[in-house]
């Protein structure tokens, strides 16, 4: 009996031990007796950065951040249209962060917005409005008649070619040497008037020695454009010098040929039956911008012996001429040169037959002039 009642009182204590535990009186614990070690402040720098880590995580992208707040009710423009309050939202908001604008409250809200079109970002207006993804921002003017006009190519180059009048006159030679006897003198100069497709050309050459005239031609000749670099000419010829003076119908080609040689190709046809042919070439190589080294080559060619003027049939003259200018101005340059000349079958023969020599080099100095 005393057993049993020993034990009941054993559990009885046993019972009731929880409870006194939980009402001991903190205030009389000795807490400096307490052998629980307290964090230092190295142990709680982990701890701190643990909470931020936890934060970064806590705030995935695809996560609403407006997800279980209580929203107003009304349609859903109205609620669209009404400000997000995110102090009440559980949003910590600093008084800087209050009057930011859409784009950095989204970016607090963690809202990626670098690959949000500029169109669809908030803010991005245009007269009030929002602007819709890929409208043009300036209106497109409607298409006009002279616009497909234009966009139309033309059938050929004389489409776009100037009808107005124009002048172009150049002294591409004005040379004097020392000749023996005497002194020499040498010109060569053309030019044209008239538009883009339809030209009246002149031209002359001749030379003087120790104050005789040798030789002298002028040729005028109508000329039209075919390519954009090449015309067809044709007209008249009249030579004062050498022998009587007679007159020539002439036609051919003169142009701009390919590596930038402006060449030309003229056949005579006397008023005596004579035959003639002339061929020429020159390029300029630019050495610097104002300094030009010019090489020249001109041909000659007859059809029969003309003994009064010293002309014999087939290849009669080559000459050729390395001149260097320079341009004081685009339209003046003085230069000098070296010009030989060569005469050949019948030709030669005539000049010595008259004393005359049949290779001839000479030094030269002229100027150039256009205008």
């Amino acid at each position: 009996m005393n057993t049993m009642k020993a034990s009941l009182l054993s559990i009885g204590l046993m019972a009731a031990l929880p409870a006194t535990a939980q009402e001991m009186d903190h205030s009389k614990m000795d807490h400096s007796k307490m052998s629980m070690p307290m964090p230092t402040p190295t142990d709680a720098k982990p701890a701190a950065k643990k909470k931020s880590v936890s934060i970064k995580v806590s705030k995935p992208a695809t996560v609403d951040p407006h997800a279980g707040h209580k929203m107003p009710t009304g349609t859903a423009s109205a609620s669209a249209a009404m400000p997000m309050e995110h102090s009440k939202m559980g949003h910590p908001m600093s008084e800087a962060s209050s009057e930011t604008t859409p784009a950095t409250e989204h970016a607090a809200m963690g809202h990626d917005m670098s690959d949000m079109p500029m169109e669809a970002m908030p803010g991005k207006q245009h007269g009030g409005m929002n602007m819709a993804p890929g409208a043009p921002r300036t209106p497109i003017p409607p298409i006009t008649d002279a616009d497909r006009a234009a966009a139309i190519p033309p059938s050929e180059h004389m489409a776009h070619l100037d009808n107005a009048i124009h002048s172009y006159t150049l002294l591409n030679r004005l040379e004097g040497w020392d000749a023996n006897p005497g002194m020499g003198l040498a010109w060569e100069g053309q030019g044209w008037v008239g538009t883009d497709l339809n030209r009246l050309w002149w031209r002359t050459e001749g030379e003087r020695v120790d104050g005789h005239t040798e030789s002298a031609d002028l040729e005028l000749m109508y000329g039209r454009s075919f390519t954009p670099w090449w015309d067809w000419v044709v007209g008249v010829r009249h030579d004062f010098k050498p022998g009587d003076s007679q007159n020539f119908a002439g036609f051919g080609v003169q142009g701009l040929a390919p590596q930038k040689f402006e060449a030309s190709a003229m056949a005579y046809v006397g008023e005596r039956g004579q035959t003639a042919a002339r061929l020429e070439a020159e390029y300029e190589t630019l050495l610097t911008s104002r300094l030009i080294l010019q090489p020249l080559v001109e041909v000659d060619f007859y059809g029969k012996n003309d003994p009064s003027r010293g002309i014999g049939s087939g290849l009669s003259t080559v000459e050729a001429g390395l001149r260097l200018r320079y341009e004081i101005t685009r339209k003046f340059a003085p230069y000098i040169g070296v010009v030989h000349e060569r005469a050949f079958g019948r030709t030669a023969d005539f000049r010595r037959a008259a004393d005359e020599s049949v290779n001839d080099t000479r030094f030269v100095a002229g100027i150039r002039i256009w205008f």
